[in-house]
């Protein structure tokens, strides 16, 4: 039996991670044994930890009491961070490891993860809740019945305030694609199939006179490669959240609300106009999942490839839309320059 090891206790492992395990251990007793061990240096910063988490503040301090063989790692440390941690995980002699998304920060990081991983054949799992959970299920049912025809476009919606957050100067998320893109990116390529960037927009979250470029909300256009397009419009100023996915086909539209955060597990899906509401606790059902992969599907089976291929995808069209997004900044800076010059 597995025992869960978190690196990081900020929203996603204090807030998040720990209330999906002790779920998941609720409805599967045999799933993992604890306590939870966890490893975080911030004893002043950090989220509060229930009852039943044994903190450290170093990794060879929580190794001495959760050596790797027996683990399963959450790394719930910031994008920027990924590679270090990922890094000193393997170094220490750990290899199943949930990640959190993305899974790496550019496309030269991901290159250095990929050979990481490989070179120490690790199992990892990025976290991708939005395609474990029922209501993705549901989405792609629709796609397979063939009813409605052909799925013609899929727009995406993410919007959430996300202001003392993104004012932080260690953040740790680089940009506005890096918060709730990934989670959407991962489930429409998963519906559509492989996909390229076609455009991509970047604004700056501001308040008063302090801005934090880059922060403030994403566009994301992409064309897969069996012709649906795709945009997703991830606002982090945004007055209310809303996460929800529409399926537009020949014939009809398949909208899907996912939980707006993890006050509820309920979500919502309309098939031309017709509306059910159902529970769908979606990161609870992908740890689930994680952990019985773990402990069932060996390191060589080539389902661990493909997973992180797809998760690699993320990552390298992420890129993509941020590299864009720079010339396009570094074109609009020329351009006032030149303005300025001929004045």
């Amino acid at each position: 039996m597995r025992q869960p090891l978190i690196i990081g206790l900020g929203r996603a492992g204090a807030g998040l991670h720990l209330r999906a395990l002790r779920t998941a251990l609720d409805r599967s007793p045999g799933l993992w044994h604890g306590p939870v061990v966890a490893v975080d240096p911030r004893p002043g910063e950090r989220a509060p930890v229930p009852d039943g988490v044994t903190v450290t503040a170093a990794l060879g301090e929580a190794r001495a009491l959760l050596p790797p063989e027996r683990a399963v790692v959450h790394v719930c440390t910031p994008p920027a961070t990924r590679l270090a941690v990922l890094t000193e995980l393997a170094a220490a002699g750990y290899r199943d490891l949930i990640v959190e998304k993305p899974l790496a920060a550019d496309a030269a990081e991901l290159a250095a993860v990929t050979a990481l991983v490989t070179r120490r054949a690790l199992r990892v799992a990025v976290v991708a809740h939005w395609p474990a959970s029922g209501l993705a299920d549901r989405l792609r049912a629709s796609l397979a019945s063939e009813e409605r025809g052909r799925l013609l476009r899929i727009d995406v919606v993410q919007h959430k305030p996300r202001f003392t957050r993104g004012l932080r100067p260690d953040d740790g998320h680089p940009t506005a694609f890096d918060v709730e893109v990934p989670h959407s990116l991962g489930l429409v390529l998963s519906l559509a199939g492989p996909a390229e960037t076609t455009g991509a927009r970047l604004t700056g979250l501001r308040i008063g006179e302090t801005v934090r470029p880059g922060l403030g909300s994403a566009v994301l256009d992409l064309l897969h490669a069996g012709g649906v397009r795709t945009r997703i419009h991830s606002d982090l100023t945004a007055p209310v959240r809303e996460r929800r996915v529409a399926l537009t086909f020949e014939r009809g539209t398949v909208v899907g609300h996912f939980a707006p955060s993890d006050a509820d597990d309920h979500v919502q899906l309309d098939v031309d106009g017709r509306r059910e509401v159902f529970r769908d606790d979606a990161l609870t059902a992908f740890l689930h999942r994680a952990y019985d992969r773990f402990a069932t599907v060996p390191a060589e089976e080539p389902s661990w490839g493909a997973d992180f291929a797809l998760h690699a995808d993320v990552v390298r069209i992420l890129d993509a839309a941020k590299r864009h997004c720079a010339a396009d900044a570094a074109g609009e800076r020329d351009e006032e320059a030149r303005r300025a010059a001929a004045r």
